[in-house]
Order: C-alpha cells, then sequence, then structure tokens
C-alpha cells in the first residue's frame, strides 16, 4: 500500500538530451527508494497535461517506463497515477499490469481513473464520451480486471466491455492493490468504496475531511469497512537545502515551463523545515500518506532525497 509515493510526473529537463532522458529517471526512482517513498509513479499520458508544459514536450508510456525501471530498483512499488481507463481494453490492462508484477518480482500496483484529457483522446483517436460514458465504462472495468488480477475467469456481457471466462495467466506474484485516483464524492469516492484497496485524493487539504466522510458514508452504505482503504492526497512540491534555493528552483521552473506559474499557490515551496511543517499539517487532516509531485525540481541530484528524508519520518 502507499504511503509515500513519488510522482515522476515531467520529462521536460533542462541541458538533458533525448538519451539521457532515461538515466535521469532512473536516478530519480532510485533517490525515492533509498530515501523512504514506498512507491514510484509515473503518469499515463501520451501528451504533456497543460499545467505541465505543452502536448508536444517529451511523455513516455507509462507501462513500458515502469517495467524498465523495475530493473533498476528493488524495492519500491510501481504504478501509473494514474491509468487512464479509456485507452485500453480492461482485460489487456490486466495482463499488463499482470506482467509488470511479474517483472518486478512482485511490486506492480494499478492506479486507475475514468480518464479526462479531452485533446489526448481526440488527436490520438481513443473515445472521448460524456463524463457518464467514462464512468460506467470504469466501473465495468474493474469488475473485469479486479476479478482478473484475482485468479478469478471473470465473464461480462456488459454495455461497455464483453469478455467470456477470461484467463490471467501466469498469475501476479502479489495482490496487486488498486487505487482509485480523484475526489468526486458522489461517483469516485463510491467506487473507491466498492471496488479500491486506495484512493488517492485530489483536493486542497481544507477539503480533505468532508472527502473522507463521504468516503465513509460510501462505505456504510455498502457494507464496507473503511479501515481496509488506505487514502493518500496527491500534493506539489519544490524544496531544496534553503528557501532561497527552491524559491530558485522553482522560479527557473516557470521560466522554462510558463503553465507552471499557475500551479504556484498549489505548490509547497521550501526548506526541509518548512515543507515538513505543512505536510504535517495535510497529515493532520485524516489522511494516511501523500504523493508527491516535484515537477519543478525533481531531476536536480539529491532533491528527491531530501524530499523523502523529510517526509518518511511525518509517516513513521
Amino acid at each position: 500500500m502507499t504511503r509515500l509515493g513519488y510522482q515522476i510526473a515531467n520529462f521536460t529537463y533542462p541541458d538533458v538530451p533525448a538519451e539521457r532522458l532515461f538515466p535521469t529517471v532512473v536516478a530519480q526512482a532510485r533517490e525515492a527508494e533509498d530515501s523512504g517513498f514506498d512507491t514510484v509513479f509515473v503518469m499515463d499520458h501520451l501528451y504533456q497535461l497543460p499545467m505541465l508544459g505543452e502536448p508536444d514536450d517529451p511523455m513516455i508510456e507509462c507501462y513500458t517506463l515502469l517495467s524498465a525501471l523495475a530493473q533498476h530498483t528493488s524495492t519500491v512499488r510501481l504504478s501509473s497515477l494514474v491509468t487512464g481507463n479509456t485507452y485500453r481494453n480492461p482485460a489487456l490492462l490486466a495482463k499488463t499490469v499482470t506482467a509488470l508484477d511479474v517483472v518486478s518480482g512482485g511490486r506492480a500496483q494499478l492506479g486507475i481513473g475514468a480518464g479526462w484529457y479531452e485533446l489526448e483522446h481526440d488527436s490520438l483517436g481513443f473515445e472521448f464520451g460524456t463524463f457518464s460514458d467514462r464512468f460506467e465504462k470504469l466501473e465495468e472495468a474493474l469488475q473485469i480486471i479486479r476479478g482478473m488480477l484475482a485468479g478469478e475467469r471473470p465473464s461480462l456481457d456488459g454495455e461497455r466491455y464483453r469478455v467470456a471466462d477470461a484467463l490471467n495467466v501466469p498469475a501476479p506474484l502479489s495482490t496487486i492493490p488498486v487505487m482509485i485516483g480523484g475526489g468526486g464524492e458522489r461517483k469516485t469516492l463510491r467506487m473507491v468504496a466498492q471496488y479500491a484497496d486506495e484512493s488517492n485524493l485530489l483536493c486542497p487539504p481544507s477539503h480533505i475531511p468532508r472527502k473522507l466522510e463521504a468516503l465513509a458514508e460510501h462505505c456504510e452504505r455498502l457494507g464496507r469497512d473503511r479501515a481496509e482503504i488506505t487514502v493518500t492526497v496527491q500534493t506539489y512540491t519544490c524544496m531544496a537545502p534553503t528557501h532561497e534555493e527552491a524559491v530558485a528552483d522553482y522560479e527557473a521552473y516557470v521560466r522554462r515551463t510558463p503553465a507552471a506559474e499557475a500551479r504556484r499557490g498549489m505548490t509547497i515551496i521550501g526548506d526541509p523545515d518548512e515543507v515538513g511543517a505543512r505536510y504535517a499539517d495535510i497529515l493532520a487532516a485524516g489522511v494516511d500518506g501523500f504523493t508527491v509531485n516535484a515537477a519543478a525540481n525533481g531531476h536536480v541530484p539529491g532533491r528527491v532525497s531530501l524530499l523523502g528524508e523529510t517526509l518518511a519520518p511525518l509517516i513513521g
């Protein structure tokens, strides 16, 4: 289960040519593993997101990347944050995540969501549909995927997907946790209560108590023990050894990625004491941990290690 996850969301690094891109990603994953992060995540997108750059900025397909990272790490769990359900047939996704589990020695995790980036869908030919369409697809997909990951042979004649005695051989080496990303109180958190082992909330810290209350209500109605579900919240951080260095890192990030200016108010910027205090406050709101996105300076050697060394003691 994830309590302290590091998300690699950005592949546009200054002065890093294409042939050095993967080694730069590996360095972050290794720093995360060595400093106390329990999970390394990458995004499941094919174009870079508007708040992180331009559509034609580098973006590596996530499951290929995770399988490669499995060969350069040994203890961290590996997952997308989160898989867009609309990009893959659910039976294929179950096989893909199982393959990741096998090649990583039992370290795969499935993060999944309904999908939302319309430009990506329209440009590449994936059906986008309505908000309701995407959530109906996700619900059917979860029924298929959970069954296949559990060693069952699920059959479903659904409105969106059909499978008949779907085999998944070899089986996963581990019990693969399912994390659903998002904070929608009516649909997303109901699916968490019904299908997931973990929830990764997307919301301001001030909204956490309300989200947790909504999740608890869904669990009670469905007869699920709320304590079975691990809840993290996604966060954005730019930390450095000093406050001045952290600010300089973020300003440099904004200069090369102007879209990042819009996320300044959501980003925790500062030295270890400042950042640690902010995360302690978030933890006090009732979540079990965090996922951490350090797009501004995660590529700088030592920054991810400093983050892990600062945040891991808070989790205990």
